[in-house]
C-alpha cells in the first residue's frame, strides 16, 4: 500500500491559534521544553508550533533535534517544538504545550504499533483542540523498512484519528536516528510515495486568527487624569483607536479612544498584544469583564458543559467546590453532574462518578456567577480554563467548555413579603446553623440534643438534623463513597439555609470528614450564620465506645468506606468551638455551646 500524508483526512476550515498570556491551560503546570528557531525576517510564513508526544524511548529528542538542525539550513520557516513530555505519564505538561500547538506530532516505535500512551496522547491533545496530527512511524531500520510494518499501524493511526475528528492527519515511515524521511526522501522506502516529513511540515497551512476581538480585562487602572484603563492580553482579533466595543457580562458600549502597547500609543494591536486600552465613554468596567466586537459577542452563562482533563492525584469528587480560573476572573465553580469519561483506547463513553489522574471526561460545571466565554471550538483562549483545589491550590484540572447551559427562562426568584429578618425578629433571636463534626462515636449527636433541650428551654425555636435521620429519607439513595459523602453533605447545606430562612436554629450532627465541604455549607450562608463545632474526641476513644458496632465491623472488612478506619478525617483547621468529648460530660460541653451563642449574640 502506498499512502501520500496528509490526504487521508481534510477540511476547508479550521481554527487558528488564539494565543494569549493569561488564564488558559497553559498555566496549568509550569515546567515543559520549547525551543525553536525564530523567524529572524526570513519569512513571511507564520512560525509552526508543534507538540511532540509519544511514549518513551520512541526518540523524540533525536527527531526534534535533526529537525530543527535541517530547518535552519532552508530558511522556509520557523518552528516552534513543545517537547512537553519528558516524563512518561507528565499529563499537565501535555496539557501546557496542547493548548498553544497548531499540530501534534506523534511518534511511536514500528515494532510496537500505537500503545496507549500514545492514544492517550492524542486523546488529549484532540480535546485541547489540536485537529491536525502527524504520526511518525520511527525506528523503521529495526524492522527492516518493511511496508507491512507502516501499512499495519498506519491503517490503525487513521482509523484512530478519524473517531478523535481530525481535520488533517498523516503519517510518515522515519528513522530518526539515520534521517530515512525526516529532512529528505529515503531510498530504503520506495514503497511510500509522500513528501519528507520536513517538507510536509515547512507547507502546512495554519489559519490566520480571523476571529473576532476578544480582550479579557486583567486590571482596571485609573490614571491621573481620572480615565480608566482597561489591562489585558488581546486573546484574539485586534482593535484599532475608533472602534466600537461592548464590554460583556453588562453589554455596555463605547468606542475606543486610545491604544498603549509596549509603552507607546498605537494606532492598533493584535493578537498577543499586550495592551492598555482606555474608553471614549466612562462605563462600568471590572477585572474579568472582556472588551468584545459588539456584533460579534461571547456566550454569558453560570453553566456549560465543558472537557475535562483531570490532573490531580485526588480524584474528582462532583458537588465539591473548587476555583475556576477563566478569563482573568477567579470565582467558586462546582462539577454538578459528571456525564461519562471517555475510554482512552476505544474511546467509547462509560459511565463515572469520579476522575482519576490522567483521565478525560464530560461534565457540567456551575460557576458562582455568570461568566463570558467563548466554545472552546470558537475561541482555544476564551473558552479555555483550569480548576484548582481551594485549600491547596493545586491546579487539579485543566478544562474546554463545549456549549453554555442555559436556565429556564421562565424560573424567577419569587418576591416575599415576610422575608427571614421579620420571622427571626418574631422568634427574637438570630437563625443560625450550628454543625457539629467529629468521628463516627464521637459524640456530636448527644451534644446536640442536650443543646436543643437548653435552646427549646429558653423558648429558642430549633430543629435538629442527624446523619442517620437524613439518610432515611432525603438522602437514602447515597452511599459513603467520598462522592456519595460530598453530594451528602450539599443537599443537607441546601436543607439547613432553607430552614435558617424561616428564622430557626438548625443544629446539624454529621460526621462530615471533608473540610472542603464544611467550607461549602459555611459559604452558603451569610457571615456568622454558620457555627462549626468539632466535637475532639480520639479514635481509640470513639472505637471503645462503639455503641453501634460499627468500628468492629469495619476493622472485621464488613463496611467499607467507613471515616477513621479505611477513609480520612480532616480535621478542622479553625473551628468555632472545639469540644473535648472525651474528657467532659455531654451536659457539661453543651452549656459550653449555649454560652458561645450568648457571645456570638445569636441568642438575645
Amino acid at each position: 500500500m502506498t499512502r501520500s500524508p496528509g490526504t487521508s483526512a481534510s477540511s476547508e476550515t479550521d481554527s487558528g491559534l488564539g494565543e494569549a498570556e493569561l488564564e488558559n491551560p497553559a498555566q496549568a503546570s509550569a515546567g515543559g521544553n520549547e525551543r525553536g528557531i525564530e523567524e529572524s525576517g526570513r519569512s513571511d510564513r507564520p512560525p509552526l508550533r508543534l507538540l511532540t508526544c509519544g511514549s518513551a524511548e520512541t526518540g523524540k529528542s533525536t527527531l526534534i533535534n535533526r529537525l530543527l538542525g535541517r530547518q535552519n539550513l532552508t530558511e522556509r520557516r520557523a518552528f516552534i517544538v513543545a517537547d512537553m513530555l519528558r516524563h512518561e505519564h507528565d499529563t499537565s505538561n501535555l496539557v501546557a504545550g496542547a493548548s498553544k500547538a497548531d499540530v501534534a506530532l506523534l511518534l511511536t516505535d514500528a515494532r510496537t504499533g500505537i500503545p496507549s500512551q500514545t492514544r492517550r496522547h492524542a486523546l488529549i491533545a484532540s480535546v485541547l483542540g489540536i485537529r491536525r496530527m502527524v504520526l511518525a512511524i520511527n525506528k523503521m531500520d529495526l524492522v527492516g523498512f518493511e511496508q507491512a510494518a507502516f501499512d499495519a499501524t498506519a491503517i490503525a493511526f487513521a482509523s484512530f484519528a478519524r473517531e478523535l475528528g481530525c481535520k488533517t492527519f498523516a503519517v510518515f515511515p522515519i528513522s530518526a536516528r539515520e534521517g530515512d524521511n525526516v529532512g529528505s526522501r529515503s531510498e530504503r522506502t520506495p514503497w511510500y510515495a509522500g513528501p519528507c516529513l520536513l517538507e510536509y511540515l515547512q507547507d502546512l497551512e495554519v489559519n490566520a486568527d480571523g476571529k473576532p476581538l476578544r480582550l479579557p480585562a486583567q486590571r482596571v487602572d485609573a490614571a491621573k487624569s481620572g480615565v480608566r484603563g482597561i489591562a489585558g492580553t488581546i486573546a484574539s482579533g485586534s482593535v484599532s483607536v475608533g472602534d466600537a466595543v461592548a464590554v460583556v457580562p453588562s453589554g455596555n458600549v463605547s468606542q475606543v479612544k486610545t491604544v498603549v502597547c509596549a509603552g507607546a500609543e498605537v494606532q492598533s494591536a493584535r493578537v498577543g498584544d499586550v495592551v492598555l486600552v482606555t474608553l471614549g465613554s466612562e462605563i462600568e468596567v471590572s477585572a474579568g469583564d472582556i472588551l468584545v466586537a459588539p456584533r460579534a459577542r461571547p456566550q454569558v452563562a453560570d453553566q456549560f458543559a465543558a472537557h475535562l482533563v483531570w490532573l490531580s492525584h485526588d480524584k474528582l469528587l462532583p458537588g465539591r467546590s473548587y476555583l475556576i480560573k477563566l478569563n482573568c476572573n477567579t470565582l467558586p465553580a462546582t462539577v454538578t453532574d459528571l456525564k461519562y469519561r471517555l475510554d482512552l483506547n476505544t474511546l467509547a463513553r462509560i459511565a463515572a462518578k469520579t476522575l482519576a489522574i490522567d483521565e478525560v471526561g464530560v461534565c457540567n460545571l456551575a460557576v458562582a456567577r455568570p461568566v463570558a466565554f467563548d466554545s472552546y471550538d470558537e475561541n482555544r483562549t476564551t473558552g479555555a480554563f483550569i480548576l484548582l483545589d481551594r485549600y491547596s491550590n493545586e491546579t487539579v484540572a485543566a478544562g474546554v467548555i463545549d456549549f453554555a447551559l442555559r436556565r429556564a427562562t421562565n424560573i424567577h426568584h419569587q418576591d416575599i413579603t415576610v422575608g427571614k429578618a421579620a420571622r427571626s425578629e418574631l422568634m427574637q433571636h438570630r437563625p443560625a446553623v450550628i454543625w457539629f463534626t467529629g468521628l463516627s462515636g464521637a459524640g456530636k449527636s448527644t451534644i446536640a440534643n442536650c443543646v436543643e433541650s437548653g435552646l427549646h428551654a429558653r423558648g429558642v425555636h430549633t430543629i435538629m438534623l442527624d446523619g442517620d435521620n437524613i439518610r432515611h429519607g432525603l438522602n437514602k439513595d447515597l452511599g459513603f463513597t467520598e462522592v456519595d459523602r460530598v453530594e451528602n453533605i450539599r443537599r443537607i447545606g441546601e436543607v439547613a439555609k432553607l430552614m435558617t430562612e424561616a428564622g430557626l436554629i438548625v443544629l446539624c450532627a454529621f460526621i462530615s470528614p471533608f473540610r472542603a465541604e464544611r467550607r461549602m455549607v459555611r459559604e452558603l450562608l451569610p457571615p456568622g450564620e454558620f457555627i462549626e463545632i468539632f466535637v475532639d474526641t480520639p479514635l481509640q476513644e470513639c472505637i471503645a465506645r462503639d455503641a453501634k458496632g460499627l468500628y468492629r465491623r469495619a476493622l472485621a472488612g464488613e463496611i467499607k468506606n467507613f471515616t477513621g478506619v479505611d477513609q480520612p478525617y480532616e480535621v478542622p483547621e479553625s473551628a468555632d468551638l472545639r469540644l473535648p468529648g472525651d474528657r467532659e460530660r455531654p451536659d457539661t460541653l453543651a452549656e459550653r455551646v449555649i454560652e458561645h451563642l450568648l457571645r456570638r449574640q445569636i441568642l438575645v
